[in-house]
């Protein structure tokens, strides 16, 4: 069986493990984990120190209070699982600042084992009314083409080492996740970088490290002619030795970038989009075309697809091989960390992000095609756009299983993918 069939095989039947957990009692909570309610109280983008919250149990019983300190953060530690009320004490907030919505001045909230909940009491002026279901999917799409474009940018690097060297990288996640927090540390930690800055540093140490992986481990052991099931092994070793190293020195805690935090929305219609994210798409897309010209009229792009579509030819042709593998390496890691920086911008940068971010990445790169940048693209489009969308009609919280139900599928009507061809056994 080819490597292609075999990494179908693979990323489909996680994919059912992953559709099974979710649908069958994934939320089982980890050990070790208390239940507490926290949050972080701002108005005008400062942070609202000396407001009391407090909470009672379902039977109307004090459970504890907190006041929020100079950085707006409160927390309250609960005494296990259930339902509870949470109540801000609006006599405490500073003169001139309000509550935007006064009947969210109480919030009961289901807490299950395990997990610590975030509340949000929002301040400022009242909102109007919420959106309807067409606004809110239109909002949806412009979500997941955001989405889509950062994890097509991720699963670039993923599918071309796939299709040059048919590995399959699990530690891939892992790039993304150095490259987001490289950036937190020149920018909000250590060096108080901006944040352009930050993330160029970032970019360029993770492809180094790209490389670095690729010139000392991997091509020693593929001269030494490893099988698949081998490489597998080393890069899912690579995958949790990186990880738990970042998580040594980040720390378990999810940290934001000073800049750009917080902006105000373009609206055009029914769409809304800070200039931040607009801007984040609009790289992503310059990125992504500047990829697919590298590839279709550089040189060394020329020479990336030769060896994708056969090496042995090409290395008779007089291409060194090693040398394209090694640049496919770097620069498959500096686009995992341009996404890593990206989504990081978005969202929080956290030590399991670009774990959290692989099998949607493979999912990309299986549904538009193997070893393919342009089908690495168009799949991952998709795979943002299916994850975003179904949070119109469904939880957040298990947006990823639909993206997974639609790659099964499609393998199920086109196993090679959107943009791949069809293979001959034997």
């Amino acid at each position: 069986m080819s490597n292609a069939r075999s990494l179908r095989s693979v990323v489909a039947l996680v994919a059912v493990a992953v559709l099974s957990l979710f649908l069958f009692g994934s939320a089982q909570a980890q050990d070790g984990e208390g239940e507490a309610f926290s949050g972080t109280l701002r108005f005008g983008g400062e942070p609202v120190e000396g407001v009391r919250i407090s909470v009672v149990d379902a039977a109307g019983e004090a459970v504890g209070e907190a006041v929020t300190g100079a950085d707006g953060r409160w927390r309250i530690e609960l005494p296990g699982p259930g339902t509870y009320r949470a109540t801000i004490d609006t006599d405490t907030l500073p003169e001139g600042v309000t509550l935007r919505d006064p009947e969210r001045q109480t919030l009961e909230v289901t807490v299950t084992a395990g997990r610590s909940r975030p509340l949000i009491f929002a301040l400022g002026e009242p909102v109007s009314r919420g959106p309807n279901v067409g606004e809110k999917l239109a909002q949806a799409v412009l979500n997941g083409v955001k989405f889509g474009l950062i994890i097509a940018m991720c699963a670039i690097g993923l599918s071309l080492i796939f299709g040059l060297t048919g590995l399959i990288n699990f530690a891939h996640g892992e790039l993304v996740t150095l490259g987001a927090i490289l950036a937190w540390y020149f920018n909000a930690d250590t060096f108080g970088a901006p944040l352009i800055l930050a993330g160029v540093l970032a970019v360029v140490v993770a492809g180094a490290a790209g490389g670095g992986v690729e010139f000392s481990l991997l091509r020693p052991l593929r001269a030494r002619r490893l099988g698949m099931f081998q490489f597998m092994v080393v890069t899912i070793g690579l995958s949790l030795l990186a990880r738990h190293v970042m998580l040594l020195f980040f720390g378990p805690d999810r940290e934001r970038y000073i800049d750009y935090a917080l902006q105000a929305e373009w609206t055009f219609g029914p769409f809304a989009v800070t200039p931040r994210d607009f801007t984040i798409m609009a790289l992503s897309a310059v990125i992504l075309i500047g990829v697919a010209v590298f590839l279709q009229r550089a040189r060394t792009g020329k020479a990336i697809r030769a060896v994708a579509d056969n090496p042995e030819l090409a290395e008779s042709s007089g291409i060194d091989v090693d040398r394209v593998v090694l640049v496919v390496w770097v620069a498959g890691a500096a686009l995992a960390a341009v996404g890593g920086v990206f989504f990081g911008s978005v969202e929080a940068v956290d030590w399991l992000m670009g774990f959290r971010l692989l099998l949607l990445m493979f999912a990309a790169v299986v549904l538009g095609g193997l070893g393919t940048a342009y089908g690495a693209m168009v799949g991952g489009l998709l795979i943002g756009l299916v994850t975003e969308v179904s949070t119109v009609w469904a939880s957040p919280e298990i947006k990823a299983v639909f993206a997974l139900g639609v790659l099964v599928l499609a393998l199920l009507v086109r196993p090679q993918g959107i943009l791949g061809q069809r293979e001959r056994i034997g």
